[in-house]
């Protein structure tokens, strides 16, 4: 499996627990490179993955319907079985296949709409081939245990492929970075945070680098632009990110371009990225290509459904938890003096401030000088980590013993429940900032305040304390502009999966 030793990432015999080899400058399962090598890539194993995971949920789907379905004959089931190429070329149509060996990170809850599509229409296709060719008189019933089922497996399986994709040396890219500048070490950071998409950064391309970062030490400058085709051969690259080097644009391009006779894949960070967020759309003009940002607004009727999610999704929880809740009350009083709750006054949408509440982890009389001034530090990108990796303010003096397991859990955050009740908060949205936090804000960090605050959202699923504050920020704001239900969707239901691995809650 891929860890990250320093800067260094390297690969682990899962088994043995051992170092192999690090992988800079070596190619595919540690062996060293062999220029222009014939070579299986991620999206080779991946799609076979997931052509096997559809298979295999799909065929659980079958089998409860055949189980647990009101008068299901045996050769229902056979036809069930010899329609699963159709399936898998519906699955193909809605791209379920395309995006790992594409996109930098796909999570498998990216799926979910295109799973939700594919079960629909190859359910109705099923209930209808059966009924018109007369094999037989399916049930609504049973055509919606084998919609729900398959929707369920599917979605686990493709879980699973990945799962097993990733802990093979086929699942990594090698990856390099046009540009040593701010932006580029900026994105040499987040891929180093995120060992699990599985692009190994082999280094810098620039022609005038600036010093890198006290953590990005171990990431060399392998080359200038007018190298790269060489890089691309010497290293075995399958991934290039552009991220604005000193060259001149024309330069860039002629890097870029020299790059069309090898089977890469390129990653352009676009100019005023800080505007670009994952809602925008692409539209040429008479083949000038034109990136388009719509309005950062919530419609009414989206702000109604993301309303309705908020009331129904709360109080199901607030009922679902409540023994948890006394029993969180119950440790927090036999632990330390003072109050079960801690409240104080956050912000939220429009900047209007409110009481948050939240299970009391410090001790009472805490001071906040010490997080004040934290927070003006890892304002900078330059700010380097802890010891121990992350971007969090260690207190361990005023921290209870109750309160280690409430923060390293999140389960200190459960009563914001009730302000999501209330209408303070939602569900999903930015981190509620505490007043004194906007006296570092840039102009473009109040765009956060255009949704309402969140119990959980982009920056506490993707990177949590692992992230300076103003990168936080930024994550914030690319919510707030990039907002949609589907993202709603998909940050909820990452969120129990990133509690669990506890990333930067420790």
């Amino acid at each position: 499996m891929l860890a990250t030793v320093g800067a260094e990432q390297v690969w682990v015999d899962p088994d043995e627990g051992a170092t192999v080899a690090p992988l800079v400058a070596l190619g595919r399962g540690g062996q060293p490179v062999e220029a222009g090598r014939d070579r299986r890539r991620r999206g080779w194993l991946v799609r076979r993955l997931l052509v096997v995971a559809d298979v295999v949920g799909l065929m659980l789907a079958f089998l409860v319907v055949g189980v647990f379905g009101v008068g299901v004959k045996w050769h229902l089931l056979v036809a069930a079985l010899l329609s699963l190429p159709v399936w898998i070329v519906i699955a193909h149509l809605y791209h379920l296949y395309d995006f790992d060996e594409e996109r930098t990170h796909h999570p498998t809850t990216d799926d979910l709409v295109g799973v939700f599509h594919l079960v629909t229409i190859g359910t109705w296709l099923m209930y209808a081939g059966v009924t018109v060719t007369g094999l037989a008189h399916p049930s609504v019933a049973n055509a919606g245990l084998l919609w729900a089922s398959a929707i369920v497996f599917v979605t686990l399986a493709r879980a699973v492929a990945r799962d097993i994709a990733r802990r093979s040396p086929l699942y990594l890219q090698n990856t390099v970075i046009l540009g040593a500048g701010d932006v580029g070490q900026r994105v040499a950071r987040k891929l180093l945070r995120h060992p699990e998409y599985g692009l190994h950064v082999v280094g810098f391309v620039d022609a005038d680098p600036k010093p890198r970062h006290d953590d990005l030490a171990g990431l060399e400058l392998i080359g200038t632009p007018t190298d790269l085709p060489e890089i691309v051969n010497e290293y075995e690259v399958e991934r290039v990110i552009v991220a604005f080097s000193g060259d001149t644009a024309d330069e860039t391009l002629a890097a870029v371009r020299a790059l069309n006779d090898f089977e890469i894949q390129i990653d352009i960070v676009p100019r005023l990225f800080d505007l670009v967020s994952p809602s925008v759309r692409i539209d040429t003009l008479e083949g000038l290509p034109l990136v388009e940002l719509p309005p950062v607004k919530l419609p009414r009727s989206a702000r109604m459904i993301k309303r309705t999610i908020d009331v129904v999704g709360a109080s199901a929880l607030l009922v679902l938890t409540s023994p948890l809740f006394a029993l969180i009350a119950l440790a927090i009083k036999l632990d330390s003096e003072g109050p079960v709750f801690f409240r104080q006054t956050r912000v939220g949408k429009g900047r209007r401030t409110f009481q948050v509440l939240k299970f009391r982890t410090m001790q009472v009389g805490s001071d906040t000088e010490s997080h004040r001034a934290y927070i003006r530090r890892t304002m900078s990108a330059d700010q380097g980590a802890n010891g121990n990796g992350l971007y969090k303010l260690e207190r361990p003096d005023a921290v209870t013993h109750v309160g280690r397991v409430l923060r390293k859990t999140s389960l200190d955050e459960l009563p914001q429940l009730i302000n999501v009740v209330r209408g303070d908060m939602s569900l999903v949205g930015p981190r509620p900032c505490i007043p004194y936090e906007m006296e570092f804000f840039k102009p473009h960090h109040f765009d956060r305040f255009l949704v309402p605050a969140g119990i959980t959202g982009l920056w506490q699923v993707t990177a949590r304390a692992y992230a300076t504050f103003g990168e936080a920020l930024d994550m914030d704001v690319a919510y707030a502009r990039g907002w949609s239900l589907g993202l709603d969707l998909r940050l909820l239901c990452r969120t129990p999966l990133a509690v669990v691995r506890g990333r930067g809650t420790a």
